[in-house]
């Protein structure tokens, strides 16, 4: 006689308007668990990292979070830089691609959102990763990277015990009561970090979250993308969101390029 193996049952993907409510709840009431559907694969590590999310979907997220900057926080965030001198760090002729579609995402996502469902590796992960963002795309940062990836693999493919372990019931439960904290704290922190993309000269203290609105949206649909998807979705959204900006300006400074110069 023998026995089937489980069978992961396809569930139809939410529409947008659906996610975007679950979104909306969970802002409110942040919570590390329940997944959305579709989850196509059976094994949950494999699913946190290559998560069977339509790609259309998360054009979607991405064109919510550029509509809503564009049109609201934005102009606000121009009118901060503006009203205080502050001034963007961006050097328009020398775009950087492969650190805004690669290096951000991947790094960004792990120092403030990878251990939001996998807190037993905060404790080690978020220090590493963070110094490897502050080092930058330079060889020592990406070798940094490198090894954390490793060191987040390495335990799940040589089929150690610890790696599957559970973390202890009591723990769990006070990590459930601090999650809304530390998922807004994320998002705070994360648009903080962002400051450095200007040159603040004498801006006031007031000021300076408005600079970063757009950043810190992100930063809430990043982290829910990451609980309800998977970390593989959040920096995959990540991506497609920096695309949008640098591709803009690409795209102007190739019809105005003499204008603009």
């Amino acid at each position: 006689m023998t026995v089937d193996s489980p069978v992961l049952v396809k569930t139809p993907t939410p529409r947008f308007r659906d996610e975007f409510a679950d979104f909306a709840r969970f802002v409110v009431r942040p919570s590390f668990t329940p997944r959305l559907p579709p989850r196509e694969i059976e094994n949950g590590w494999i699913q946190d990292w290559f998560p069977s999310v339509p790609l259309v979907g998360l054009f979607k997220w991405a064109l919510f979070l550029w509509v809503v900057n564009l049109i609201l926080f934005g102009p606000i965030a121009v009118w901060a830089a503006t009203s205080s001198g502050a001034t963007h760090r961006l050097d328009v002729y020398n775009m950087p691609w492969l650190q805004a579609l690669i290096w951000a995402p991947i790094v960004e996502e792990l120092v403030f959102r990878y251990g939001m469902r996998r807190p037993a590796y905060a404790w080690w992960l978020a220090p590493i990763a963070t110094v490897a963002m502050l080092l930058g795309p330079k060889w020592p940062g990406i070798l940094l990277i490198a090894a954390v990836l490793v060191m987040c693999w390495a335990p799940y493919l040589s089929g150690a015990k610890w790696a599957r372990r559970s973390t202890p019931w009591r723990w769990r439960l006070y990590y459930r009561r601090a999650f809304p904290v530390v998922f807004h704290l994320a998002s705070l922190l994360f648009a903080a970090v962002h400051l450095y993309n200007f040159k603040l000269h004498h801006t006031a203290w007031w000021l300076l979250p408005l600079l970063v609105l757009p950043q810190w949206l992100t930063g809430l649909v990043l982290g829910w993308q990451r609980c309800r998807r998977g970390i593989g979705a959040s920096m995959l959204l990540h991506c497609i969101f920096n695309s949008g900006p640098l591709l803009v300006v690409w795209i102007l400074l190739q019809v105005a390029g003499d204008a603009l110069t």
